[in-house]
């Protein structure tokens, strides 16, 4: 398989497929589980039928750089990407995994997004025009698009079904649902996995606005799970070009978002075929924001 073919679905036979998400496909492998991330694209909760070359393996070059950075902040799920340390019933379909494939642990997920925001953008916005809160947290008068905040915030959601929009809910509302000691720890190391990611960020030229974190228990141990700030899970701008009052340009999906608003659909699937260069623009996005953060060019 070249570097330009686009994986929108996997079905690897002998390996038992367990969820397919918007964007990864999870395998049950033995005592552990694979995760697959695949070229798909969703916008406004719908997923595409046109894939973005290169973005399966762009969030797993950046997930595991960011999984290996923070290990010493929390532990993570991830035992290796390498293809030929997975079994052999994995090793089987390397022509599709390889280079989009984390093989992890399992554990008990969460039933909870863990978000933490730098900057006033997106549902917080919204929020904020309306109340001057976020997540049932007071903020300042005078804040406008894209400000950024006088120190992170925590802001947890529910997960939400495919199709479905997470709900932000306050600190209150996900002690009810977690508990309040398992609640204070992870926002503890949300905002600690958020500042030491957009510390790093800054020194790549890099504005991480905002990002969203998952984790489990294994064994009782509150570990990271999914994918860590990933373009996918994170906002990050262009820190020259940040101008406060407006939407910022960032190295995500946007050209997907733009083209959308710009042609008459409803939002609801079926969603429409995107044209090359939308595909094309967004791919120039998702490979930069990986050279930026690792300072390294994608094979």
């Amino acid at each position: 398989m070249s570097n330009n073919d686009v994986v929108l679905e996997t079905d690897l036979t002998g390996l038992q497929l367990l969820n397919r998400g918007k964007v990864r496909d999870l395998y049950a492998v033995d005592d552990a589980l694979l995760i697959v991330t695949t070229d798909r694209i969703s916008a406004f909760d719908v997923v595409l039928p046109s894939g973005i070359p290169d973005k399966g393996r762009v969030l797993t070059a950046i997930s595991t750089f960011w999984f290996k950075r923070l290990a010493d902040i929390v532990p993570h799920h991830l035992i290796t990407t390498d293809v030929e340390a997975m079994p052999e019933s994995v090793r089987a379909h390397a022509d599709v995994v390889a280079g989009r494939s984390m093989y992890v642990r399992r554990c008990d997920p969460l039933p909870v997004e863990c978000v933490a925001r730098g900057y006033l953008a997106g549902s917080g916005l919204k929020e904020y025009d309306v109340s001057q809160t976020v997540c049932g947290l007071a903020l300042p008068e005078g804040l406008v698009n894209s400000s950024r905040l006088p120190e992170a915030i925590f802001t947890p959601a529910t997960k939400a079904e495919v199709g479905d929009h997470d709900e932000n809910i306050d600190f209150a509302r996900m002690c009810s649902i977690v508990g309040t000691e398992t609640s204070e720890r992870l926002r503890e190391l949300t905002l600690s996995l958020y500042a030491h990611g957009r510390d790093f960020a800054e020194t790549c030229g890099v504005i991480l606005a905002d990002t969203k974190f998952e984790f489990g228990l294994s064994d009782g141990e509150l570990i990271l799970i999914d994918e860590a700030l990933t373009p996918d899970s994170s906002r990050y701008w262009e820190a020259s070009a940040w101008e406060p009052g407006h939407s910022q340009s960032s190295f995500d999906k946007q050209p997907v978002r733009d083209w959308l608003d710009g042609i008459d659909w409803d939002k609801r699937p079926p969603a429409p075929p995107m044209p090359e260069e939308a595909i094309e623009a967004t791919r120039a996005r998702y490979r930069e924001i990986h050279r930026r953060l690792t300072g390294e060019e994608l094979s």
